[in-house]
């Protein structure tokens, strides 16, 4: 079996799950490129929880977690299929003790995605959550021992945004503040270069990475996607730039593509 690449995708605002723009285009053609999953693992930034937990169930809820947003966006349906086998051997294949969780389900940061990449909701999903008490390397480590399923047919997808600080957002700006955009860059070249370590210790970036987010979860996504990297991965960047002044959008695409 042909080994899947892996995907972190910068999700931003839940409205991508039903605005024409240029990210949920991006996530349209990302469909076309990436050979058909198995099963798809997700790490989305929404499901931060004390200690590392993994959903087996064959039929997951969808969790409409996100606030004050129009009746559209949740009337969105995306009911794919779980994979307990599939949960069950990532969960055998971490290292640390992992929980199994069903009390979660596919959150906004999984489906926004999804409901655009694979829109028949025909690929099985699950979610592993985000260690709210790990460090960056923890993260890290544990995409490396993920990374094994790459093998199986299982696409592993990051979700989150590489700077997330919504204390700064600013509704009128197109870009992002500099250090937003200092930040983003100093992440795009250490991943373009292959050099691990440095988006490990991201505070390397300087004052920027003060700003760049004020928790951890929409960033620790990435450091499992690149655990699962391998140093021959091919590495594609899109929707490469930061919105409202402290969100980044930048995504990466790693291994071999249609």
């Amino acid at each position: 079996m042909k080994r899947m690449p892996i995907l972190f995708v910068g999700h931003g605002s839940p409205m991508n799950a039903i605005e024409e723009n240029k990210y949920s285009a991006e996530w349209r053609v990302l469909g076309k490129k990436i050979p058909r999953p198995q099963a798809i693992l997700s790490i989305s930034a929404h499901w931060f929880t004390d200690g590392t937990r993994v959903m087996d169930s064959s039929s997951p809820e969808t969790i409409y977690d996100m606030y004050g947003f129009p009746k559209e966006l949740y009337d969105v349906i995306y009911k794919p299929a779980g994979h307990p086998q599939f949960a069950h051997t990532a969960k055998n294949l971490i290292k640390k003790d992992t929980k199994i969780d069903n009390t979660w389900g596919i959150d906004h940061g999984t489906w926004s995605v999804l409901c655009r990449t694979y829109p028949e909701a025909d690929i099985p999903v699950f979610q592993l959550s985000v260690d709210k008490n790990a460090s960056a390397k923890e993260h890290y480590q544990i995409g490396r021992e993920l990374r094994e399923l790459r093998e199986q047919g299982v696409l592993i997808m990051g979700s989150g945004n590489v700077v997330h600080n919504l204390g700064r957002i600013n509704w009128n700006l197109d870009g992002g503040y500099p250090w937003a955009e200092d930040f983003d860059d100093y992440i795009k070249n250490s991943i373009l270069k292959r050099d691990d370590e440095k988006v490990i210790n991201y505070k390397q970036a300087g004052s920027s990475a003060e700003l760049a987010f004020t928790s951890i979860d929409h960033f620790a996504p990435l450091l499992y996607v690149l655990g699962a990297a391998y140093e021959d991965d091919n590495v594609s960047v899109f929707n490469d730039s930061c919105v409202l002044g402290s969100i980044s959008m930048t995504s990466y695409l790693l291994g071999d593509i249609n």
